[in-house]
């Protein structure tokens, strides 16, 4: 657990699930630079603040501190959900008291008087919030934006300036940078483009040229990516009754396509994203027909799962945390996997060649198999070995 210190104090904060061996810390010099702008300029917090993609609650937690009237904070990761509740308990502040928790899926507060914004890696993600709120924020309404210089680019401020009015940045420090906008509410804007509609390409096999619908800040959320369209063609068949969890669903088009060719499978849809879930229950409604059920999980992979309960888990993980390169969320994930399966059950995961991820599965599960290839792709099989024979 590492301590964040600012004018108001020092916090100690960390990442959900907390895991001693991670040494990324639960907020950056983006986060740092903002509490000390606040606390420097003595800006106003007594009213309606508002805290969108706080990443691990570092924000909201200091803020909780200085007792805004109302404090409220959207997020579309359950993971950082979690970690702003914990990090919050530390502080002393219950979150039930002390924050409003909402997700990227819930109405926006009907007013803002200080909107803070951590840029997320998804620009659509952001103009999709920033129209969200824009009914909220008034004349008055302080409007900073944080992020890394390497987040920062001139599309971004262009959202901004296009959404919510006249935009700035400031000096750069410590490789982050600040962003100042100043609302105009006379301000015409367009539509809210999301969510976004697309027809499946001709190559993503027995889902081609279904109308997919995707929620702004998902993966590819414009268009169908190339390791997904070499997994469906390259999926299980004869699934009989089995239980299949899309672990790390996205928008839910690997389940989808498990649903419409084998119509007895019972679907579980799990992703730590509200925005991904709801693209896959969207999804999952429109195609499957009125009559086929499914689960839809937003949590901690398949931890909500009992062990040994699921047949078969197909993932295409991440290998991206925010803006850091990591294969720990593919390492938690296979684990997890592996507790959720019976004994003979099977994962199956797609990813680039140079991951090395037959690497690690052999690690977790005694073995892997090679599927499918292509120069870009593999596709794995890794099972559950029975009690007593091995993994």
């Amino acid at each position: 657990m590492n301590r964040l210190t600012t004018s108001w104090g020092e916090f100690p904060l960390t990442r959900f699930p907390e895991d001693p061996r991670d040494s990324l810390r639960a907020w950056d010099a983006s986060d740092e630079y903002l509490l000390r702008h606040l606390a420097e300029t003595d800006t106003d917090l007594s009213g309606a603040v508002a805290v969108v993609g706080d990443r691990w609650g570092a924000l909201t937690t200091v803020l909780a501190a200085r007792r805004p009237a109302v404090l409220t904070q959207i997020s579309d990761s359950y993971l950082g959900r979690r970690a702003t509740e914990e990090n919050l308990a530390r502080s002393g502040a219950a979150a039930q008291d002390a924050v409003s928790l909402l997700t990227t899926q819930d109405p926006p507060p009907e007013r803002v008087d200080v909107l803070l914004v951590r840029v997320p890696k998804s620009l659509a993600l952001l103009e999709d919030q920033l129209h969200r709120l824009a009914p909220a924020v008034h004349e008055g309404t302080v409007v900073v934006g944080t992020g890394m210089v390497k987040e920062i680019h001139t599309s971004t401020l262009q959202l901004f300036e296009k959404i919510l009015g006249p935009t700035r940045t400031s000096l750069a420090a410590k490789k982050a940078r600040l962003i100042f906008c100043t609302p105009d509410p006379a301000l015409e804007r367009a539509a809210n483009p999301w969510p976004y509609r697309y027809a499946l390409p001709a190559d993503a096999a027995t889902v081609a040229g279904r109308t997919v619908t995707n929620q702004a800040g998902i993966f590819c959320a414009d268009r169908l990516d190339i390791g997904t369209r070499f997994f469906l063609r390259h999926l299980p068949t004869g699934l009989g009754r089995a239980r299949v969890a899309d672990l790390g669903c996205g928008n839910g088009v690997v389940g989808l396509a498990v649903a419409l060719t084998e119509p007895e499978a019972e679907l579980v849809f799990a992703d730590e994203s509200y925005q991904a879930v709801a693209s896959a229950e969207e999804n999952f409604r429109t195609h499957a027909g009125p009559d086929r059920t499914a689960e839809f999980v937003v949590g901690d992979g398949l931890a909500d799962l009992d062990p040994g309960s699921v047949d078969l888990v197909l993932n295409n993980p991440p290998f991206h945390s925010h803006q850091a390169t990591t294969d720990r969320t593919a390492r938690r994930m296979f684990t997890d996997a592996r507790r959720a399966l019976r004994p003979g059950g099977e994962l199956w995961v797609v990813g680039n060649r140079h991951l090395g991820y037959h690497v690690t599965l052999r690690r977790i599960f005694g073995s892997c198999e090679l599927i499918a290839s292509d120069p870009k792709f593999v596709v794995l099989r890794a099972v559950k070995q029975a009690a007593g024979t091995g993994r």
